[in-house]
């Protein structure tokens, strides 16, 4: 019992690190935005990813017990130990590759939390619930700026274009469970993401055909997220992240 226990806390803490990394990604537009109003709402999304690591951080922590919290596994952890997919660390890029990477990732979401929330752990499902409004939310908007700027002007086609282009072999683990998940997939207790590539597939071909582009032909792809193994980026992330914290150790406001 006290194995599973760990591996349900491994998997949230997972599923932590998605929403932490790509919260700061996110939040890196604040007061970049194109304007105001999109400035506003981007730093709304990134408090939303944010809000949803700090659910599945407090639960990694319950489990692990031994007096973690939340901050542990935020601040207090190395890039090895973090086993976010890639396609989160990415350095946030211009508008362009900050709505096709939410596009991506966004559809994903869509249909992760949904089976999520039928987990046989009661606090996963919980969290999936939460967490899924706000996904179809972030889902609307990413869906409107892509074809929008699919079909705005040359300027914005091409960069649409070249975020597409740079971000498709990032998308290909998001659908590659490892011993872990497929354990915990078994038990009814995480999410088989296999079973869920051909409708993702499905969803952005037909958004990206509204908005005038294509989906890539290429045929690389970057693993090793879930491994620890991680780009160069995720270094710098954490640093600047957890710099505060770890110059100040159990400071208050």
């Amino acid at each position: 019992m006290a194995e599973l226990k760990d591996k349900i806390q491994q998997y949230a803490t997972r599923l932590g690190d998605d929403s932490l990394v790509l919260g700061h990604r996110i939040s890196e537009w604040t007061s970049h935005g194109p304007f105001l109003e999109e400035d506003i709402a981007l730093g709304n999304v990134a408090l939303d990813y944010v809000g949803r690591a700090r659910m599945f951080y407090s639960y990694a922590a319950e489990l692990a017990g031994e007096g973690k919290t939340e901050d542990d596994f935020a601040y207090l952890r190395d890039e090895r130990e973090f086993q976010n997919y890639l396609i989160n660390e990415l350095p946030r890029g211009d508008f362009a590759f900050t709505i096709v990477r939410q596009l991506f990732v966004d559809v994903y979401f869509n249909y992760y939390l949904t089976e999520l929330k039928k987990s046989k752990d009661p606090e996963l499902a919980a969290i999936a619930t939460k967490s899924l409004k706000e996904t179809r939310y972030h889902l609307r908007r990413s869906r409107d700026w892509t074809i929008r700027l699919g079909i705005g002007t040359e300027e914005s086609k091409t960069r649409m274009t070249k975020a597409l282009n740079d971000l498709w072999g990032y998308t290909h683990e998001l659908f590659e469970p490892d011993e872990l998940e497929i354990e915990l997939i078994e038990l009814g207790i995480a999410v088989d993401m296999r079973e869920l590539k051909a409708n993702w597939l499905s969803d952005i071909k037909a958004i990206v055909k509204e908005a005038e582009l294509e989906i890539p032909d290429a045929e690389w792809a970057v693993r090793g997220g879930r491994e620890g193994f991680h780009t160069e980026h995720l270094s710098m992330l954490l640093t600047i992240m957890q710099s505060v914290h770890r110059a100040n150790p159990g400071a208050n406001w």
